[in-house]
């Protein structure tokens, strides 16, 4: 489904912040704030998330002058069991909550629910984002990082790090929201947890291509076409699928993804980043900087997301995937 905003709802400010390995991400100079404890200073990693949620949310407001009565909705999701992290953060913000899960997709999702409410006139001022926990998420889908396991080459490092946005009416000054794409579910019987880029892959091509036809674009009309985290491989993957269909090397140059950039050529983190926080980080920090700076015109952001747990992974059940697409443009 692809929806065109009819009002163009903008993102008025944006707010990243990560933990202590992220200082190491090539997008490091554009995040708001790197703590030095990767549990912010808490007794949990869960705990941890939850004020990494908070400090991001309190960096927002902050730069808008506005505070938490002011806002409208909250729409936000991470990978912990249930959404813990997100669901405790909720009580602070004491905004109308909507919690929403799209695994490493929720990033844009939020977003896109966020537009709808404004283009409703239901909210005036709503905070989107996502947010991953790097010691948390390895031990509840992977293992505990004590366990010492050693990982395949295509296995993605899920980072510790969160991006939240302020969603409302159409500011001319602001990048603007034109249209979104809703993902569908698209499964090609990949099982392997470690190879999330191979599995994600074809959901990001279904939604580009749905939004590009729908849209009656190409991919040349675009600055930059970035997905969320399909890594190093997951990308090359993506950028052949394309190939196959009769795209130029030049067009598909302008596709990247924030998961293979994220932590540079370092091999340490293998096939790259990953976890709902990737993509929300450098979307709502690196991307909205350059379309605010001029150098981009028109983005289209999509967060790819997989829709597995690891009961499903136990039960042998293949990994569901989506992605959701934002089209961002700066007037």
């Amino acid at each position: 489904m692809v929806i065109v905003f009819g009002q163009k709802p903008s993102i008025i400010a944006s707010a990243a912040v990560a933990g202590p390995l992220e200082r190491k991400s090539v997008f490091y100079s554009y995040f708001d704030s790197v703590v030095e404890d990767e549990r912010w200073n808490q007794a949990t990693n869960e705990q941890g998330n939850v004020k990494m949620i908070q400090e991001a949310c309190q960096i927002l407001l902050n730069k808008t002058g506005l505070n938490r009565l002011d806002i409208d909705f909250f729409l936000a999701g991470d990978l912990v069991n249930q959404m813990t992290p997100t669901n405790f953060a909720a009580r602070e913000i004491a905004a109308s909550f909507i919690g929403l899960f799209s695994a490493c997709a929720t990033s844009v999702s939020s977003v896109i629910v966020a537009c709808l409410l404004t283009e409703l006139g239901a909210s005036q001022y709503a905070i989107a984002g996502a947010s991953s926990h790097h010691n948390a998420i390895e031990r509840q889908f992977r293992y505990p990082i004590y366990y010492g396991s050693q990982k395949p080459a295509t296995a993605q490092w899920t980072v510790t790090a969160a991006g939240f946005t302020l969603i409302g009416k159409h500011n001319p000054k602001n990048p603007s929201i034109v249209a979104a794409t809703v993902g569908k579910v698209i499964d090609y019987g990949q099982k392997d947890p470690f190879h999330m880029g191979a599995a994600m892959a074809p959901a990001a091509y279904d939604t580009i291509s749905r939004h590009l036809e729908k849209r009656k674009q190409q991919i040349k009309d675009y600055d930059l076409i970035m997905t969320g985290d399909l890594g190093k491989i997951g990308l090359q993957i993506l950028k052949k699928m394309f190939a196959e269909t009769g795209a130029t090397r030049e067009e598909c140059n302008i596709f990247r993804d924030a998961g293979a950039e994220f932590y540079g050529e370092d091999p340490s983190f293998l096939a790259g980043a990953s976890g709902s926080g990737c993509s929300a980080s450098v979307y709502f920090s690196y991307v909205l900087q350059q379309l605010k700076s001029g150098r981009f015109k028109r983005v289209l952001l999509v967060a790819t997301g997989s829709l597995h747990s690891p009961l499903t992974f136990q039960q042998g059940e293949s990994i569901p995937c989506t992605a959701h697409a934002i089209e961002v443009t700066m007037e």
